[in-house]
């Protein structure tokens, strides 16, 4: 099959590196590859929605999967949905929704591929209530170095169902996924919205609201300072009723999502430094109400608004930027507030700052969300001094008992990676046996050394 060879970044726009692009078109495409893989392995990439180098194969291989996707199979009476490897969640929400269902998880964007979902078994502000992405799915296809294709579950091949589940792509090709979507009565939410002064107060009210709301999540001002650490906006929302919207059940289950602006190509460095992200910060802090019940807000508004600007991160210019996600086990607060100290004493701004409260994790090895709080931010890869802020950060987070996402990582220190995930070990074991000759290969993996040789 033809090759394109591209530079290929994460979405944070760092490490760029060369690979051998192939664009796959079905199933058979995928197996023709992986049954002749070439010197420096393979990797499979959807959207590129990975922030570091996950889905970059310097020198090798990178199926694009996104030509592969396809329908979308839902049966209305057990809310199933079966859906190939290749296609959006955005492609999945605009079919389940006029027919009322949604996704049993969504992150902060519709654009990522199902089979990105699985490889990173993604999370959303739900977690503390319905899992992540792998708690909901029942069957997954795997294609497999060799040409192979295997079926699996949490009842047939459970140790390989669960390896997959967070295993950034290592495992195999993840050609179609069988999951659970949930019953909607409109697209749209119902949000309660609250404006805390500090750090203790979002955590108390974070805390509260988990007990009766299905989707909660923080901004958080990680640059305000003193009496104002850790000042928030709160949001805790759950589907909206029909009763609660006022259309018919057609007009209330509409779904067509639109881009409002565009990033331009070519954004000057420094734009957003400090300073900007200082004043951004104030403006929207401000900007929030004290207290807000019962607004009905749109899919897109709750939960991707970043995906109404199209190249949102180019706003960061050419240098990119770091996104940095961690959770720490729900004791450990102190850790949470060293951390937000740290950043804002370092100068590491971030006007995209994320605090959610996870529940209780699955089986998946390398799956991220453990109990606990996790925060995300985004800071300019041009900060001086961030990598080692971040390497010291790292550092409070791992002796907390926490752990950093891989699905976001550009720059851990492997080292670190057996404290943070101590199942690593069962899982290189599995993987081996799965990709015995190590065809499956992404820059990720032989930064932190995952695939164990």
């Amino acid at each position: 099959m033809a090759a394109d060879r591209r530079l290929l970044t994460g979405w944070g726009r760092t490490a760029p590196t060369a690979a051998h692009v192939i664009a796959v078109h079905d199933d058979a495409d995928v197996k023709g590859v992986l049954a002749e893989p070439p010197r420096r392995g393979v990797i499979a990439r959807g959207l590129g929605r990975s922030y570091g180098d996950a889905a970059q194969n310097a020198g090798g291989v990178v199926l694009d999967m996104n030509g592969s996707a396809g329908p979308v199979a839902l049966d209305r009476a057990t809310g199933l949905v079966t859906v190939s490897g290749g296609t959006s969640l955005d492609t999945v929400m605009r079919q389940l929704l006029p027919r009322g269902w949604f996704v049993p998880v969504t992150p902060g964007t519709r654009h990522v591929t199902v089979g990105g979902a699985v490889a990173a078994d993604i999370h959303g502000k739900n977690h503390h209530v319905d899992g992540s992405w792998m708690n909901h799915v029942v069957a997954l296809t795997l294609a497999l170095p060799g040409g192979e294709t295997r079926v699996v579950s949490p009842t047939n091949d459970p140790d390989v169902f669960w390896a997959t589940g967070g295993g950034m792509g290592l495992t195999g090709v993840v050609t179609s996924c069988t999951f659970r979507a949930i019953p909607v009565e409109t697209s749209r939410m119902v949000v309660d919205t609250t404006r805390l002064p500090d750090l203790d107060a979002v955590l108390a009210a974070m805390a509260d609201s988990d007990r009766h709301a299905r989707y909660t999540v923080a901004w958080l001002d990680v640059v305000a300072r003193g009496r104002s650490l850790g000042r928030s906006v709160l949001t805790a929302g759950d589907h909206a009723p029909l009763a609660a919207v006022g259309d018919s059940p057609e007009t209330a289950l509409a779904f067509d999502p639109r881009v409002r602006l565009g990033a331009p190509a070519l954004v000057p460095g420094g734009l957003l430094n400090r300073v900007s992200i200082q004043a951004f910060n104030e403006f929207w802090f401000r900007k929030a109400p004290a207290s807000r019940r019962g607004e009905v807000q749109s899919i897109t508004t709750y939960f991707h608004p970043l995906d109404m600007l199209r190249h949102w991160n180019r706003l960061y210019g050419p240098r990119g930027f770091v996104q940095w996600q961690v959770v720490v086990p729900d004791e450990a607060v102190d850790t949470l507030r060293a951390v937000i100290e740290g950043l804002g004493a370092a100068g590491a701004a971030s006007f995209v700052t994320v605090l959610k409260r996870f529940g209780a994790g699955n089986r998946g090895p390398l799956s991220f969300p453990t109990p606990g709080w996790t925060l995300a931010v985004d800071i300019p890869a041009a900060t001086s001094g961030l990598a080692d802020v971040l390497d010291g950060l790292d550092r409070l987070v791992v002796d907390a008992g926490g752990r950093i996402y891989l699905a976001k990582d550009s720059r851990v220190a492997p080292e670190l990676m057996p404290a943070m995930y101590p199942r690593l070990g069962e899982w290189q074991r599995i993987q081996a046996r799965l990709d015995p000759a190590g065809e499956l290969q992404s820059d990720l993996a032989r930064r932190l050394g995952l695939v164990a040789r």
